[in-house]
This record gives structure tokens, C-alpha cells and sequence, in this order.
């Protein structure tokens, strides 16, 4: 899939998937159960991982997620983005559906699946807040979506958390909940906190991959840069997710298997979140008649969250041992099995879209 691109087009190329992406959803299984049991059984793995940081931000995680990202950013063809910016239905929707629909459905179903648990709900809505900006482009390639209006959404949502993610806090969080007569609480997120996010998991990999376009193509043309350095590099984004999985169920093994029921409270309102805001998406895209490749882009962008900002945001106001850092942490757990389920899921839902891409843009993926 994300080696091989449009392989969906032709079902007889399947057969012909590396051994990694023919059974990817296999590899990440293994890869979290990896991390839970380092994380479960080796003494001192959490504290070690914790460890390695540089101004709150995990070195293991954020050289995962660069590793992860640099590969699908350095396929997109920057000079098509302004196709994407033209399309102001996806664009629209997208805002819709990231900035008015994903943190409002949070906050009811944190207080409808935990009205007695406060720490967990409050985490469950600052995890709604914030917005994917990172693991949502391989899901995105993964299903085969439009790379560059991946790119789009991400940059215009990556402006709207810096921009938001305090005030929208403090609305839900606060504002809110006083007018309903519920329980209040605060957050405490800096805008360089948000931003620094935003630079490290999004910036750092937009320029590489841009400079690695421009530069390549530039130095040895464009046929070369997609048919022979693309295939080479293209592996590198799924070793970084299955890298990336196990650092991140390593760093929470512990508290996750001993606490498996606050697990189960916590899990049940993010699946209905990820179903509803990815079907959303779906049947949004399909009604404004976006073709398959948008629609499965705004679906992914618009059910993906940064879990990194989250739990960032959720130590550093309540305590890495909090019940909200918890619900941060089950963030991913949760997400990363659901979203390749719906990988396949896209997938399979292919064939009922006609792409309103142009034949030279759908080529392009075919590196």
C-alpha cells in the first residue's frame, strides 16, 4: 500500500505486497504487544524511555514519527497543491469537521461514557482538541488518499491548534460545563508548547521531504526521484509507525495492563469517536462528491488526534501520573488498531467512489 501505492486499482498486484505491507496489520499487533510487555516486564524500560527527552518532547517518539512521516511527505508533489487549495468544499469541511464537530462530540461522550470519573474525562476532551497533525498522513497514504490534500489539511490544522487548542480548552473545559452546571476545570498549554509540537512532528518532515523533492528532482529529474529513490525510501514510513508503537506502549506497558478496566471505561467513548467522526467524514466527502481520494483524506484527518500534544498538555498540567495523562495515553492504544482497520475498511469501499482526480495526478502516486 503505502510502497506500492495505488495497488487497490488492480487487485492481482496484491499478491505481489512486500512481505511487510501484505501483513502489516500483523506487524502492528506484534509491535504493541512488544511494547506492553517491555514496558510490563523489564524493570525500569518506562523511566529509561521517559528519560531521553529534551524540553518535554520524547526523543524515541519524535525520532519515530520523523522517520514515520518523511518518507509519504517527500512523495507529495508540491507543485499540485494548488489544486487542493482551490477546493473549497474540502477545505470547508475539513474545518467543520475538525474544529466544530471533533471537540464538541468529545466533550459529550466523555461525560456520557465517565460522568464519574473527572480525571479520565478531562484528559478525553483535551485529546479531542487536539488535533492529528502526524500519524494521520501514513493512515492517509496507507488507504490511498490525495497526498497533497493530506498535506493541505494538516498545515491549515496545524495553524488552527496553535491558534486554538487554549482558547477551545478553555471553552470546553470551563466556559462550557459552567453553563450546563457541570464540573469545571482548567488546562494550562502554552502557545510555544502547541507550536513546538507542531514544528518538531510536522515542520521538520514538511521541509525534508519538500528539500528531497526539489532537490532530487532538481539534480536527477523527476522519473528518477519517483522510480527509483521513492521505492527505496518508501519502507522507512512503516518501520517508523511499528518503531514508534512499540516506544509508545512500551513508555505506558505498566500502567495500561494494570489497569485494565479503566482502560475499558476510557476505550469505549474513543471508539465511538473514531467511528462517527471517520464515517462523518466519509459520508461528507461522498455528498459533496469529492471522489474516493478526498473523501478518504478528510475522513482520516478528521478522525486522527495528536496524541503527542495531548498527553504533552495533560503532564504538564496534571501530573504524569494523573488519570488525564492516562486517558492520553489510551489515545493511541486505541486509535492505531482502529484507523488500520479502517484502512482496509477504505479500501474495500473503493470501488463505490469514481476520483475526481485527473488521470496525470493519480499517476504520480503510482511511485
Amino acid at each position: 500500500m503505502s510502497t506500492t501505492a495505488n495497488t487497490a486499482d488492480h487487485p492481482a498486484v496484491v499478491g505481489k505486497l512486500s512481505t511487510l505491507d501484505r501483513f502489516l496489520p500483523i506487524w502492528i499487533g506484534v509491535a504493541m504487544v512488544f511494547g506492553l510487555l517491555l514496558g510490563r516486564l523489564v524493570p525500569g524500560m518506562n523511566d529509561a524511555l521517559s528519560s531521553i527527552s529534551v524540553d518535554g518532547v520524547s526523543l524515541p517518539i519524535a525520532i519515530g514519527l520523523l522517520i514515520m512521516m518523511y518518507p509519504v511527505l517527500a512523495k507529495v508533489r508540491y507543485d499540485r497543491l494548488d489544486t487542493v487549495t482551490g477546493d473549497k468544499k474540502l477545505l470547508l469541511g475539513s474545518l467543520a469537521l475538525n474544529w466544530i464537530l471533533g471537540p464538541a462530540l468529545m466533550f459529550a461522550l466523555a461525560w456520557l461514557f465517565l460522568p464519574d470519573l473527572p480525571e479520565y474525562r478531562t484528559g478525553l476532551i483535551i485529546v479531542g482538541l487536539a488535533r492529528c497533525i502526524a500519524m494521520v498522513i501514513i493512515w492517509n497514504d496507507l488507504a490511498c488518499g490525495d497526498r497533497e490534500a493530506a498535506a493541505v489539511l494538516v498545515a491549515i490544522n496545524s495553524v488552527f491548534q496553535v491558534v486554538m487548542f487554549a482558547v477551545l480548552g478553555w471553552f470546553y473545559l470551563s466556559v462550557l460545563p459552567g453553563w450546563l452546571g457541570l464540573d469545571q476545570t482548567t488546562i494550562e498549554a502554552s502557545p510555544w508548547q502547541i507550536a513546538k509540537s507542531v514544528l518538531i512532528f510536522l515542520g521538520i518532515p514538511l521541509i525534508a521531504g519538500f528539500a528531497s523533492r526539489h532537490f532530487g528532482e532538481r539534480a536527477k529529474g523527476r522519473d528518477w526521484y519517483e522510480t527509483s529513490f521513492i521505492p527505496k525510501i518508501g519502507p522507512w514510513a512503516l518501520y517508523g509507525l511499528l518503531f514508534t508503537i512499540v516506544v509508545l506502549f512500551a513508555l505506558q506497558g505498566d500502567r495500561i495492563t494494570s489497569q485494565p478496566l479503566d482502560v475499558v471505561r476510557i476505550a469505549l467513548p474513543l471508539l465511538v469517536y473514531f467511528a462517527v467522526m471517520w464515517g462523518g467524514g466519509y459520508a461528507l466527502g461522498a455528498a459533496m462528491g469529492l471522489g474516493y481520494e478526498r473523501t478518504t483524506t478528510l475522513a482520516f484527518t478528521a478522525a486522527g488526534n495528536n496524541f503527542e500534544l495531548a498527553i504533552a498538555v495533560a503532564i504538564a498540567t496534571y501530573g504524569a501520573t494523573s488519570g488525564q495523562a492516562l486517558a492520553g495515553v489510551v489515545g493511541p492504544l486505541i486509535e492505531v488498531p482502529v484507523l488500520v482497520g479502517l484502512v482496509y475498511v477504505s479500501l474495500a469501499l473503493r470501488r463505490r467512489f469514481t476520483s475526481s482526480r485527473t488521470a496525470p495526478v493519480s499517476q504520480s502516486k503510482e511511485s
